[in-house]
C-alpha cells in the first residue's frame, strides 16, 4: 500500500514538474507568399530585363530557386487567384468573372490558408482580394474571418487604395506598395498601428509558425494607369526611368500597322476588347504605361528588400520560406495584342521563385527549367508544413525540386480561358511540353460589347452595369463552356508552336504537314489533360449573380422589417 502511495505521489510530482516546463516551440517553417499582378516573365533583372532595377528580387532568385518554366492555369485575375488558393484548375473550381458563382465554404475549407490555420499557423492576408468567397461573395465576410490578421481590399485597389477602401485609411502612405509594406510589418511586429486591420488575436504568437500572404494589385495595368504623380508619391513613382529611352517590346505592332489579326476575326473579336488596353495601340501611350509598370516593379522590389530586413531583425529569416509569383502576365502590344486571358507565353508564362533557407546549401541558388504551375504552390507549402494535401488539390508539391531531392512533377502544362463574354475573347484550351504548344479556340458567340454600350445609351442605363453585371443566364452559359469541350469534336481554330525555335509564337505550324505528328500527339494530350483538369465532382460553388444579390437585399429588408 505504501509503495502504491509513493508511486502515485511520484507520478503526480513528475507530471506537475513536466507541466511546469516550457513547451517546445513549433519548429515548422514560416511562409511569406508574395503575389504580383499582371507581371509577365521578363520584367526583372533575374529574368532578363536590363532596364528595370530589381536588386532585391534578383538577390532572392540567387538565394533560392528560380523556375524558368512556371505557368499559371488561367491568365485572368479571379480564376488564377482561386486556383492558387485551392490548388485547382478553374475548370474544377468553377469561378470567374462571368461564372455567376462564388467559392462555397466547403471548398474554401481546403484552401492553403485555412488548412494552415487549422494546423496551428498564425495567418495573415495583406493587399488585394479578388476571390469571391462564401455566400454573398465579397460581402460574405468569410474571407476576413479566415485569417488571424486581415488588411486587404476586395477587387481592385488602384495605385491609391485609400481612394477605394476605408480599411487602409490610417496608413502613413498613400501608395499601394508602401501601404502593403506597412501591413506586412504590422503583421510581423505587432505594432498595432493600423487600427483598421482586422485581428482575431492581440499579438502574433511567437511560439507558433506564421503564414503571411501579400497580394499586390501591381504592376497591374489599370493600377499603373491610375498613377497620378501626386505630391505624396515617392520619387520612384515620379521621375524614375523618365530620362531613359524606352523601346517598344519585341514584335510590337501599332494598331494602325496591323495587316492581319493574330487569330481570325470571326473567332476572336478584337474590336470588342476592353478600352483599358487601348494604350497599346500607339507607341507614345504604350511607352508611358511601360514606364509606370517599371516604376511599380522597382517599388515592389524595395518592399521585398524591406520585408527581408524585417524578418532578419525579428530573427525568423532562417526559418521562413519565401515564395514569389505572379497571377498572370499581360500583352503590351506584342503582335498588336493588348490584355490577358489568352494562352500565349506572354500571359501564361510567369516568374516564380522559392527560397527555403533550410535547404542544403548546394540546393540553393539554382535555376530550374522543369515545368511547374501556380496550382503547385498550395501543395508545396502544405508539404513543408507537414499538413496533408487534400485530394481536391490538383497541383503537385515542388518540395523535391526546391530541395533538389526529387524529379519533375509535370510532363505537360494545361492552361485555359473560360472568360468568354461580350468583350470578344473566345474559349481557349492549351497543352504544352518543354518544346511544343498546342492551342484550341472556340468561337465567341456572345453579344458584342459595342452593341451593349449602344443599347445602354439608348435606354439611359449605366454602361458599367451593362458590361460588368453577371446574370443568371450567364451562369448557365459558363457551365456549358466548362462541360462542352469534350462534346465538341473539332475546335474553330488551332495553333501549334515550336517554342524552342519560336519562343514568341510568331509562326503557327498547325497547318504544316511536316508537323502533323506533333499536332496529333498534342491533340491526344489535350483530351487527357482536359479530363484531369475538370475532375469528376460537381463544382463546390454558390450562386452569385445580380439576381441572387437582389434577392439577398430583399430578404434582408424583410427580415429587418419583421423584427421591428
Amino acid at each position: 500500500m505504501k509503495l502504491f502511495v509513493l508511486m502515485t505521489l511520484g507520478l503526480f510530482w513528475a507530471g506537475l514538474w513536466l507541466g511546469l516546463q516550457p513547451c517546445h516551440a513549433d519548429t515548422r517553417p514560416n511562409f511569406v507568399f508574395i503575389l504580383t499582378d499582371d507581371q509577365s516573365y521578363g520584367m526583372m533583372g533575374c529574368d532578363g530585363n536590363e532596364r528595370t532595377s530589381t536588386p532585391n528580387l534578383d538577390q532572392l532568385a540567387k538565394d533560392g530557386i528560380f523556375f524558368d518554366s512556371a505557368y499559371v492555369s488561367s491568365a485572368i485575375c479571379t480564376p488564377s487567384r482561386i486556383s492558387i488558393f485551392l490548388g485547382q484548375f478553374e475548370r474544377k473550381h468553377g469561378v470567374n468573372f462571368n461564372s455567376g458563382t462564388s467559392v462555397a465554404q466547403k471548398a474554401w475549407k481546403k484552401s492553403y490558408p485555412v488548412l494552415l490555420r487549422d494546423a496551428g499557423y498564425y495567418t495573415g492576408y495583406v493587399g488585394k482580394n479578388h476571390a469571391p468567397i462564401g455566400d454573398g461573395g465579397y460581402d460574405s465576410g468569410l474571407m476576413e474571418k479566415s485569417f488571424d490578421y486581415f488588411y486587404a481590399g476586395h477587387r481592385h485597389l488602384t495605385f491609391y487604395p485609400k481612394d477605394r477602401h476605408a480599411i487602409f485609411n490610417d496608413a502613413a502612405f498613400d501608395t499601394q506598395v508602401e501601404i502593403l509594406a506597412e501591413g506586412a510589418t504590422d503583421f510581423l511586429s505587432n505594432e498595432h498601428r493600423l487600427g483598421r486591420a482586422i485581428r482575431f488575436l492581440d499579438v502574433r504568437p511567437t511560439e507558433r509558425p506564421f503564414c503571411l500572404s501579400v497580394c499586390f494589385n501591381l504592376p497591374h495595368n489599370a493600377g499603373a494607369g491610375s498613377m497620378a504623380l501626386r505630391d505624396s508619391d515617392d520619387e520612384i513613382y515620379k521621375t524614375l526611368y523618365r530620362d531613359q529611352e524606352i523601346p517598344m517590346p519585341p514584335h510590337y505592332v501599332a494598331k494602325a500597322e496591323i495587316k492581319q489579326p493574330k487569330v481570325p476575326a470571326d473567332v476572336w473579336r478584337v474590336s470588342d476588347r476592353q478600352t483599358g488596353y487601348d494604350h497599346v495601340d500607339n507607341p507614345d501611350d504604350n511607352r508611358e504605361r511601360i514606364i509606370r509598370k517599371m516604376q511599380a516593379m522597382t517599388g515592389i522590389d524595395r518592399m521585398v528588400g524591406q520585408l527581408r530586413e524585417k524578418l532578419a531583425e525579428l530573427d525568423v529569416d532562417q526559418n521562413t520560406i519565401l515564395v514569389f509569383a505572379s497571377d498572370h502576365g499581360l500583352f503590351m502590344g506584342e503582335q498588336g495584342l493588348g490584355g490577358k486571358a489568352l494562352c500565349y507565353e506572354k500571359v501564361t508564362h510567369i516568374p516564380m521563385m522559392i527560397f527555403n533557407p533550410l535547404s542544403e546549401s548546394n540546393a540553393r541558388g539554382r535555376r530550374c527549367d522543369e515545368l511547374v504551375q501556380t496550382i503547385d504552390l498550395a501543395p508545396t507549402m502544405l508539404d513543408y508544413a507537414g499538413v496533408d494535401v487534400p485530394e481536391t488539390m490538383q497541383g503537385k508539391s515542388l518540395r523535391g525540386l526546391v530541395d533538389q531531392i526529387g524529379d519533375a512533377v509535370h510532363d505537360y502544362i494545361f492552361t485555359e480561358n473560360l472568360w468568354v463574354t461580350h468583350f470578344g475573347n473566345p474559349k481557349i484550351e492549351a497543352v504544352q511540353d518543354k518544346r511544343w504548344k498546342y492551342i484550341r479556340y472556340y468561337r465567341n458567340n456572345c453579344m458584342s460589347a459595342q452593341a451593349k454600350i449602344e443599347a445602354a445609351a439608348q435606354l439611359g442605363l449605366k454602361q458599367t452595369a451593362a458590361l460588368y453585371g453577371v446574370s443568371d443566364p450567364m451562369m448557365f452559359h459558363y457551365r456549358d463552356l466548362v462541360e462542352s469541350s469534350l462534346r465538341t469534336p473539332f475546335p474553330d481554330y488551332e495553333e501549334l508552336y515550336d517554342l524552342a525555335n519560336d519562343p514568341s509564337e510568331l509562326n503557327n505550324l498547325a497547318a504544316d504537314p511536316k508537323h502533323a505528328r506533333q499536332l496529333n500527339r498534342l491533340r491526344k494530350v489535350w483530351r487527357q489533360k482536359l479530363r484531369q483538369a475538370r475532375g469528376t465532382e460537381p463544382p463546390a460553388v454558390l450562386r452569385y449573380t445580380d439576381e441572387s444579390e437582389l434577392e439577398r437585399q430583399l430578404a434582408s429588408k424583410q427580415s429587418k422589417s419583421g423584427n421591428r
